[in-house]
This record gives structure tokens, sequence and C-alpha cells, in this order.
């Protein structure tokens, strides 16, 4: 049987490591945690919390990154039973010099979040940040590459939705996907995962003590505040989730 390679593109400050999780507890799948993590660190130069483990852990060269992800499986699968290869992607880690073309090899999809509450809870610990390093910009490229190249919208998943409803936004994914939902899906093991990457640690906390999907009682979207320098960055945003949001699944 062909394996069904999930692309999941998310920027920073989403459920992204929970729905690994999910995929990662059905019996017929294998995953990997930001494979072009250790690319982006090395051409950005940037300083984040582990970097020169996550950049000695994995592949820098993004070329030989994209073709694994098209071409093998993770070193965590069962060849014997994996059907489903969940690749967790961060669009901040699209870089002008990648091209893109390896991904029409995957089922790409979008997961999406209010942008104000992104920007508030990034400013909290990065004072200084650009558009690109949230990754709107890129993930709205990538979107309209592969609408094109299908000839309709390919999966959006928005946070609070999958929140609210995991089950029938998980059901009507895997119906996007060809593949069958599993219950499985919807809880899991606390704890950390092999496939984790080394940076877990530093951010992984909440997520390694959960069990499945938990409602956040979130503030209201008007009384998230940003810094007034990003009030321009946060309309920027805004539009893109916008355009995004009119083709999420919907509960």
């Amino acid at each position: 049987m062909s394996i069904v390679r999930i692309a999941m593109w998310s920027g920073p400050r989403n459920i992204s490591t929970a729905l690994m999780r999910a995929f990662e507890n059905r019996a017929d799948c294998a995953v990997v945690d930001e494979p072009f993590y250790g690319y982006y660190l090395q051409a950005t130069g940037l300083e984040h919390p582990a970097g020169d483990a996550v950049m000695a852990s994995m592949s820098c060269d993004w070329r030989t990154v994209a073709r694994q992800l098209c071409e093998e499986l993770p070193a965590t699968a069962n060849p014997a039973s994996c059907r489903v290869f969940y690749q967790k992607h961060m669009t901040q880690h699209i870089l002008p010099d990648m091209t893109m073309n390896w991904t029409d090899a995957l089922s790409n999809c979008f997961l999406i979040r209010e942008p104000r509450r992104i920007i508030a809870s990034y400013a909290r610990v990065r004072p200084q940040f650009a558009i690109e390093e949230l990754g709107f910009p890129q993930q709205w490229d990538l979107f309209q590459r592969v609408a094109d190249r299908l000839g309709q919208a390919p999966p959006v998943i928005d946070s609070a939705q999958a929140l609210r409803a995991p089950e029938q936004i998980l059901r009507a994914l895997c119906a996007r996907l060809e593949i069958p939902f599993s219950e499985r899906m919807l809880h899991w093991p606390a704890g950390p995962r092999d496939s984790d990457g080394v940076w877990a640690p530093h951010w992984y906390a909440a997520v390694e003590s959960s069990t499945g999907f938990q409602p956040v009682n979130e503030a209201p979207l008007a009384d998230i505040a940003v810094p007034p320098e990003y009030e321009a960055m946060c309309a920027r945003a805004e539009d893109i989730y916008a355009r995004l949001h009119q083709y999420a699944i919907s509960a």
C-alpha cells in the first residue's frame, strides 16, 4: 500500500504539537517534528534554546530533508504497519532560498489561529520580530501554490474550532485526506515521545502533560492587547487569516 504523506503547515503558538500527538497515536502512523528547524537556525543565525543541539540532531540541508520527506520514512516508523506519515511543519521555516515544488508529493494541510492571540503571546517572549518569524506570509503563499495546483482549496484547520469539536474536525480532515478516522486520535498517553525534537524540554511541557484536546478558556479577542508597534503587523496577519479561514473545516 502507498503511504499518505501529510504535511501540516502551522505558525508558532498554535496546537501543532497536540495535533501531531493525535496522529502519532494512530496505529498506522509515524510522525516527524519540525524537520526544517535545523536548516532554519543555520540559515538565519537566530539564537533559540538548544539551538546547537537542534542543528546537530538533523540535516541542515533543506534539499536533503525535502527528499527524505517525500521518499523515506522516519526512524521511528514501523514499515510493516505505517500507512500514514504525518509531518509537523512550521511555516516560518520556509526561507526565500527554498523552492517548494517538492510539496507536490505531499497532502498539504494548513493549521491557523487568530493572529492577535499569536502576536500577543509571541511578543511576551521575543520583544522584536518580523511577520515572517510568525510564518503568515509563507503560509499564504504556500496555500495559494497548493490550491492552484489542485484546482481547489486544500484542508484548513482552525485551532479554536478543533479544540471545541475535535472529533468532528478530525473526522472531516481524515475524510478530506482519504484516510480512515481513528478514535485513538482523540486521546493519547501523557509524556514525551522519541519522535519529539530535542527542543521539546524547552517548549513541550504543556503538551507532555496533556492526554487529549482540551477546550481553552481564552479571553475575548477584543480584550487581547498587542504592543502598539505591532498593530500594523496584526492587521496584515488578520487579512491573511481571514483569507484562509474562509476555507476552514467547520464543525
